[in-house]
């Protein structure tokens, strides 16, 4: 299953999560098939989004939107995103 992985820093949680959760629609009609939020133990402002996606091809066209950089901008991303583009590889069992 393709995923998209970003990282990125934000000035306030529950602002940033308000947006997260209003885009949920456009991330939908876009592919997404939902995922994780991850946020750093070291520095909570920090968060990591696992998201399964239908195409990764799709999912570069979502990062590329002006929709996702006008919702970053009002969910008060402080700092430039990473993005990653992955294909989901094997399970580890422990």
């Amino acid at each position: 299953m393709p995923l998209l992985l970003i990282r990125h820093r934000i000035a306030s949680y529950p602002t940033w999560r308000a947006v997260f959760d209003e885009h949920e629609v456009l991330r939908r009609a876009n592919g997404s098939r939902g995922g994780q939020v991850f946020r750093s133990a070291a520095d909570p402002r920090e968060i990591l989004l696992l998201l399964d996606w239908d195409d990764l091809e799709r999912a570069r066209l979502f990062v590329d939107s002006d929709d996702l950089r006008e919702a970053m901008a009002q969910a008060g991303i402080t700092d430039q995103p990473d993005f990653w583009f992955l294909e989901e590889g094997e399970r580890l069992i422990v």
